[in-house]
């Protein structure tokens, strides 16, 4: 039950597989308003990597479909071919009987036919770059791998669960770690977030964050407040004062 977190603000997949075809396995990431996070996946014994970008995808679009969510959520992929299907191909694919251009079956009929089915009209897709340093994407991505290699994960919650996994109790100093590496070239970079990416970055439950409307100072940063609702970084000096 999402009782008590408030909307989805933020969702994530991704897919691997070990030789392609082979054993592949899938990772999905949901972050509410709240700032909790529900993590899931999945595991099959002979697929393929498309197969298993499709598989996260319809797994969370169903998971979507039951709960609330914030008008600014899309679900983050770095499939290319599940974006290009879902959104272009797939109404070509339907006019032509499931038939490509050069008149074989479409391949994977059976997720693109589920999925077209589960599409949300409220959540778009947006592409990511995949080893980009994106942190969702890259969660989902270890997550994914972790399946296609028939082990289970360390899950931040598990699906259908109110309770944490005991196991991720403290947070992984490699995760934060990439986070603050992450919050130095935003701030190198003059680059702005909107308030659910600082939200993600700085994981504080996003209605806190609706709140601030003056700088404040967030570990070695000072998150400035910019025009359009967005927000910047800056390194704060050596030795100045906290507040």
């Amino acid at each position: 039950m999402a009782e008590g977190r408030g909307r989805v603000v933020a969702a994530a997949t991704d897919g691997a597989c070990s030789g392609n075809p082979g054993p592949g396995g899938w990772g999905a990431l949901l972050r509410f308003e709240d700032g909790s996070v529900e993590e899931f996946g999945g595991h099959a014994p002979d697929t393929t990597n498309n197969r298993m970008e499709l598989q996260a995808a319809l797994e969370v679009l169903q998971r979507l479909e039951k709960l609330p969510r914030h008008p600014d959520l899309t679900l983050r992929t770095d499939s290319k071919y599940l974006i290009d299907g879902l959104g272009s191909w797939i109404k070509g694919w339907k006019r032509k009987g499931w038939k490509t251009a050069a008149g074989k079956p479409v391949l994977n009929q059976d997720l693109w036919k589920a999925l077209d089915a589960a599409r949300l009209d409220d959540v778009p897709l947006s592409y990511v770059k995949g080893h980009s340093g994106d942190l969702d994407n890259e969660r989902v991505d270890r997550i994914a791998v972790a399946y296609s290699h028939a082990a289970q994960p360390d899950l931040a919650l598990k699906q259908g669960s109110s309770e944490p996994a005991p196991e991720v109790a403290p947070k992984p100093l490699l995760q934060l770690l990439s986070r603050l590496e992450l919050a130095d070239r935003l701030a190198q970079g003059g680059y702005s977030l909107s308030l659910l990416e600082l939200a993600q970055l700085v994981e504080q439950p996003l209605k806190q964050l609706e709140t601030k409307r003056e700088s404040w100072i967030w570990r070695d940063w000072t998150v400035y407040p910019q025009a359009g609702g967005r927000w910047t970084l800056q390194r704060r000096e050596a030795g100045s004062e906290q507040s």
